[in-house]
């Protein structure tokens, strides 16, 4: 479900934009950047499409909350997780026309906050290339954590896997505590699958190991413990025969 009823200040909910501005100009974006804001409830979500392909729209900035994008390819789901900064546009989805047809479906996990970043926003924030500037790198890092999670899902072992998309999660989305790095996220072990690559079964038995070993831990809110340091040693798991590895 969403609700589309308010405008906010951009710069207000998301002051990375003005970063490399000087005061007086961070308090012209501040005051004329301005956006609706669409918030969404947790549950399946179905973009509006027509309103991102108007000219000029720049998608879909996540403010704050949590989504889950899943690509469906035959019988094989594979998922990305998208929070604060990222930015989407689900109209450029073409996945029914591809040559090998895929379907996408996004689902809410927490209470989340869209900025449109229609034709209006665009106008205004071309006065301040620096801003598009962060934007872009927005953009870019969605592109650059799938790839990463690509090359993961060519780790031989599924302990390494997970130890690498927890750890990166993490770095986005933890916060420090003294016994570890917490992730609140709730995660289920279906979910960590699909983002490594594994089948279920494989992801709990490798989280078992890991658990064993002191390196995660489940917490009280559902969401992960991170022990220690972020693995270093992945390639010694890769390649120790002697281990005992998940099937994938």
């Amino acid at each position: 479900m969403t609700d589309r009823t308010s405008v906010i200040r951009v710069v207000d909910a998301f002051p990375e934009l003005v970063r490399n501005l000087d005061d007086e100009r961070a308090e012209l974006a501040r005051r004329h950047a301005l956006a609706t804001l669409e918030v969404l409830t947790p549950g399946v979500w179905q973009p509006e499409m027509e309103i991102q392909r108007a000219p000029g729209h720049l998608g879909l900035l996540v403010i704050d909350g949590l989504l889950t994008r899943d690509v469906t390819l035959g019988s094989t789901v594979a998922t990305e997780i998208v929070g604060r900064g990222d930015i989407l546009r689900p109209a450029d989805h073409d996945g029914e026309s591809a040559p090998v047809p895929f379907g996408v479906r996004w689902t809410v996990l927490e209470p989340t906050r869209l900025a449109i970043l229609d034709r209006r926003f665009s106008m205004v924030v071309g006065h301040w290339p620096e801003t598009i500037e962060v934007l872009m790198r927005s953009a870019l890092r969605r592109t650059h954590s799938l790839a990463l999670h690509l090359a993961v899902c060519h780790l031989r072992r599924v302990d390494a896997r997970l130890l690498v998309v927890l750890w990166h999660i993490a770095d986005r989305w933890g916060r420090v505590e003294p016994d570890g790095v917490h992730v609140p996220l709730r995660l289920t072990h279906q979910t960590l699958g699909r983002l490594v690559g594994a089948q279920r079964p494989s992801v709990t038995t490798a989280l078992r190991q890991l658990t064993q070993a002191g390196r995660v831990a489940r917490t009280e809110d559902g969401g992960w413990l991170l022990q220690g340091q972020p693995p270093d040693t992945l390639e010694r798991m890769r390649e120790d025969p002697s281990a005992d590895e998940p099937a994938a």
